[in-house]
């Protein structure tokens, strides 16, 4: 392709060489430079790409695109731009014939709620009959096609590239999770949104964003950039996304007055059943997932689907035909007869784990019992709070390790008993021994939750990555349970 058609409707300035030659593909890193290729300098978390020109110019790149005055220039085409990021996202549009315009891109952001809402307005639009995409943490869809997931929201390279497979592939719609991370760093910058919605906003990433207020400013970005947002007017910050929203805006809420609604909610063990309205109209939906905040995930997704025009009554069948969520308030026993239920859940953050042990708490006809731990080289702040939560939601908690990497699983822990003022609680740092323990606990009625990991398949040592899917080792152990009685 050439390179004066990839950077076009982009401003740069030639430093070296030209711009009317034909190159490869698009890197940014520069280890899979090959002959030929343009090498784009971004800065990454750790490092800068405009550390590696030489490396990359040695691997064979024919085109060196970067944003800072460099002392020794390689004998290469080399281009000057205000913004690499930015630059990159445009060109990976370019290179891939902006793929995204031939779908209509809806974005899901929050705190919490985005990838079970992503598979609710996935399990509408399809149910309409729409093909339709999924970008997000479990894994990404190109109609039913899955593809393993590595972050949230890819690079926009990576990004680019899922979107021409899915315009290859027909997809109407592409419903993606988009991160604060990814509107920072700019990974989507350039697209379109059809849709965004707001599902919350309460504490995480510090350890990226710093404060709250920065948080608050990378979410915003996505609904300055959208045909039309949907906003949970519940959420104490939904009020502020109203205000600094653009474009068309549609409101959800259960406890206020909002364009879409819920009510006469009967939360069970097994789903929640309660009645929609919207625009004067009311429908009964039989949700397959428990508690009040997927409530909140559906109609925010109803919201969406609505937006775009679909009828009520498919958005019912839609919400009722789907399975749950992988990870996502997952009820991992229902094909045993245990007389008490295990719960696992990706809840990580404070309000998650607030959200999960409500809920729970709701289909609790005996004790409610938790385990969970934080993960390390994260915000650290957050471990204390979570310690108070579980322990005052919960009837009795064991507090375990979660994916410690670069830490001392113990001395997480002990950022979390820092928080604890109550006695209902253990240690047991080997988490699938945590896990046994709750479960040797557990009687008929009571409910075991296991938090942090959800969809989660491995589990992040120090040293290595091993693998730790809950949902078997609650098999596991249920077997054990079974040869020893």
């Amino acid at each position: 392709m050439n390179l004066k058609d990839i950077l076009s409707g982009i401003d740069y300035k030639i430093v070296k060489g030209k711009d009317n030659l034909d190159i490869g593909e698009i890197q940014y890193d520069s280890r899979k430079v090959k002959t030929g290729d343009v090498f784009v300098c971004i800065a990454g978390y750790v490092t800068d790409g405009h550390k590696y020109i030489e490396s990359a110019y040695k691997n064979g790149a024919e085109v060196i695109v970067l944003n800072e005055e460099i002392d020794s220039i390689p004998d290469c085409t080399v281009i000057k731009v205000e913004d690499t990021r930015k630059v990159l996202a445009l060109m990976s549009a370019n290179y891939y014939n902006n793929p995204a315009e031939n779908m209509k891109i809806i974005g899901v952001t929050g705190t919490n709620g985005k990838t079970t809402s992503t598979f609710m307005i996935k399990s509408i639009l399809e149910t309409a009959g729409y093909k339709v995409g999924v970008v997000g943490t479990i894994s990404n869809y190109v109609g039913n096609k899955k593809m393993p997931s590595h972050r949230t929201t890819p690079e926009s390279l990576e990004l680019q590239k899922l979107f021409k497979e899915m315009m290859d592939s027909g997809v109407d719609y592409c419903v993606m999770e988009t991160s604060s991370h990814s509107l920072y760093l700019d990974r989507v910058y350039g697209v379109k949104f059809s849709q965004a919605l707001f599902t919350n906003l309460t504490r995480d990433h510090l350890d990226f964003h710093k404060t709250f207020e920065e948080y608050y400013k990378a979410k915003i970005i996505l609904f300055k950039n959208t045909v039309n947002s949907v906003i949970n007017i519940d959420d104490k910050y939904g009020e502020r996304v109203y205000e600094d929203a653009q474009g068309g805006k549609l409101t959800y809420a259960i406890d206020k007055n909002a364009d879409l609604m819920a009510d006469n909610l009967k939360i069970h063990s097994r789903g929640v059943d309660f009645n929609i309205s919207y625009r004067g109209n009311t429908r009964h939906i039989n949700l397959n997932i428990p508690g009040k905040y997927n409530v909140m995930n559906a109609l925010g997704s109803a919201g969406v689907c609505l937006a775009e025009g679909v009828d009520l009554n498919t958005v019912k069948r839609g919400l009722e035909e789907m399975p749950s969520v992988p990870g996502r308030c997952e009820i991992v026993t229902k094909s045993y007869n245990l007389g008490y239920e295990v719960v696992v859940d990706f809840a990580h953050t404070p309000d998650g784990l607030e959200n999960i042990l409500k809920s729970a708490r709701e289909f609790t006809t005996g004790k409610l019992i938790s385990v969970f731990g934080c993960g390390g080289d994260r915000d650290s702040t957050k471990r204390p709070i979570m310690g108070k939560i579980a322990t005052e939601l919960s009837d009795f908690t064991v507090v375990t390790s979660d994916n410690p990497r670069g830490e001392e699983p113990m001395t997480i822990i002990k950022d979390i008993l820092a928080g604890i003022k109550k006695s209902n609680y253990i240690v047991i740092e080997n988490r699938r021994e945590a896990i046994k323990k709750a479960m040797e606990m557990a009687e008929t009625g009571d409910v075991v939750v296991i938090a942090g990991k959800g969809h989660e398949n491995y589990q992040v040592l120090k040293d290595k990555t091993i693998h730790f899917d809950e949902r078997e080792i609650v098999a596991e152990i249920i077997n054990e349970f079974t040869v020893n009685n």
